[in-house]
């Protein structure tokens, strides 16, 4: 009895050795799709402020008390471009990454808290539109530990950074 159980667990196990491999091949890749959807992310809201113009990013920063509203939009303008551009190309993912946690720590106390966790607020469907409310600081937090899992998780094969790490052929 116990030879049938062995025999028929056979292509179980192979099974489960070949996905392994499997899996151990896309492992240096599983960061990409993250990295870029982060990158693009922050470039996305880096243009969007910078299509409506500074100076209105400025007012929306001046009514909610922030400091020196002016250069702070331009700070924050750059920081997202700057560091989305990196972010998507995989290059000083390491260095990009303190200035963009920063930015949406920011934006979280700043912004979204009063707001609650969720994201998404349905108000109301109207004309079979859906209404939103405000959203909270849930994608601020995956942003940042999505940003400290690239971090941690080191250059993927497709990246700026993993070219600039290869040692120089001699």
């Amino acid at each position: 009895m116990n030879v049938l159980i062995n025999v028929s667990m056979l292509p179980l196990v192979g099974n489960m050795c070949a996905w392994r491999n499997v899996r151990a091949r896309c492992a240096p890749y599983a960061a990409i799709p993250l990295r870029l959807i982060v990158g693009y992310g922050f470039v996305a809201h880096g243009l969007a402020k910078w299509h409506s113009g500074p100076d209105a990013f400025a007012a929306i920063l001046h009514a909610i008390g922030v400091p020196a509203p002016h250069l702070m939009a331009w700070v924050t303008i750059t920081t997202e471009l700057l560091s989305g551009i990196a972010i998507l190309i995989g290059g000083f993912v390491s260095l990009v990454s303190i200035p963009s946690i920063v930015l949406l720590a920011v934006a979280v106390f700043t912004v979204h808290l009063p707001y609650g966790f969720s994201s998404i607020k349905l108000l109301g469907v109207s004309n079979g539109r859906a209404q939103f409310g405000p959203p909270g600081y849930e994608c601020d937090l995956l942003y940042i530990a999505s940003i400290v899992v690239l971090w941690l998780s080191g250059p993927t094969p497709w990246s700026v950074d993993n070219y600039r790490s290869r040692a120089p052929l001699p």
